[in-house]
């Protein structure tokens, strides 16, 4: 199946370059997500969040997902937009260096509902775009 959601690979070599800052924060796959992952962003001192979207096959689903695996706070409303906004909050996480969020399943989920990946895609691309221009970068990663 080819992807529905153009994003860019990220060589499990190069995520160490996410901390340091000589790779750009963004959205990416990432073929194996895994607990390296949170560890490198401990100890730069960023954030690490992980929702696992292991058969997902619909928005609530996900929404529900993200709602437990990012911690949201019980006013998230479950839909694109307050995911958005409060992608673009964060503040429920402290002051970290960054923020790194991990979705572990995704290509399952875009497999399974194309649409609803897709959106997800935008949303998140959206609010790396929103941190890339403050101190505090965010990347996701979709494994």
């Amino acid at each position: 199946m080819t992807s529905p959601v153009d994003l860019p690979e990220l060589p499990q070599a190069d995520l160490p370059g996410l901390f340091d800052d000589s790779v750009p924060p963004g959205v990416y796959r990432l073929p194996s997500v895994g607990p390296d992952a949170l560890m490198q962003a401990d100890a730069a001192g960023w954030f690490g969040a992980v929702v696992d979207l292991t058969g997902v096959d619909n928005k609530a689903e996900f929404m529900e997902r993200c709602a437990t695996g990012l911690e949201l706070p019980d006013y998230f409303g479950r839909n694109w937009d307050a995911l958005a906004d409060l992608l673009t909050d964060l503040s429920w996480y402290g002051k970290p260096d960054g923020y790194l969020l991990l979705a572990t399943g995704w290509s399952g989920f875009e497999h399974a509902d194309p649409a609803d990946a897709a959106a997800a895609a935008e949303v998140f691309t959206a609010a790396v775009g929103f941190w890339a221009v403050r101190e505090t970068p965010l990347s996701i990663l979709l494994g």
